[in-house]
């Protein structure tokens, strides 16, 4: 059973190598994890506005987001890299006039294909997850909704902040910078729904 766990993980590392797909995975779940916080971040403070006391609304609301996200994300990302993956493919049996389907490439290109998908399927509802957790602690009865508003915020600007800080790491320039100007995107953007929620 070990070998065949070891010779799994094997293959798996073989396809992404073979396939590259390092760089587009991580493009499809900072860009995605983004997504999902800015998406609970609008729901949370469209709540506060209009003062909101039942977290019930907050949590089917958000996470209904969670799984719209989730599984636009797998199927879109799916169908694109598939297709995308499909015809790399052929140009290269074109080019080698054989068929690759049942090689090592071609297992290979199926797999990174439902790897892309549940990456970028994933990422978003990961992070709108953690923006969440404050009103799920609240239906237990452990906090108020009013705190719960406050500290699903800051969750919200934290996984923000550390995308950023991912995000300057991949380029290998100043990461505080990344993270601040992430945290300032999500601020930005409450402070136009509360401008917004103010007319």
């Amino acid at each position: 059973m070990t070998e065949q766990v070891r010779s799994f993980f094997q293959r798996i590392r073989s396809y992404l190598r073979i396939t590259h797909v390092g760089n587009i995975a991580r493009r499809y779940f900072v860009m995605n994890g983004f997504d999902g916080s800015m998406t609970m971040l609008g729901i949370v403070i469209g709540s506060w506005i209009i003062r909101n006391s039942d977290p019930r609304i907050i949590v089917t609301a958000g996470f209904g987001a969670c799984l719209a996200m989730g599984v636009s994300g797998i199927f879109g990302a799916f169908m694109a890299e598939k297709a995308e993956r499909k015809r790399n493919l052929k140009e290269l049996e074109d080019s080698m006039l054989t068929d690759l389907s049942d090689t090592l490439h071609g297992n290979a290109s199926n797999f990174v294909s439902v790897y892309a998908g549940v990456i970028d399927g994933v990422s978003p509802m990961l992070t709108a997850v953690v923006s969440l957790v404050p009103f799920v602690l609240t239906l237990a009865g452990a906090i108020v909704i009013w705190d719960a508003y406050i500290i699903s915020f800051v969750l919200t600007l934290a996984t923000l902040f550390s995308l950023g800080l991912y995000l300057g790491r991949i380029a290998k320039e100043n990461i505080l910078l990344y993270g601040a100007q992430m945290v300032a995107a999500g601020l930005l953007t409450a402070a136009i729904v509360v401008l917004l929620g103010g007319f």
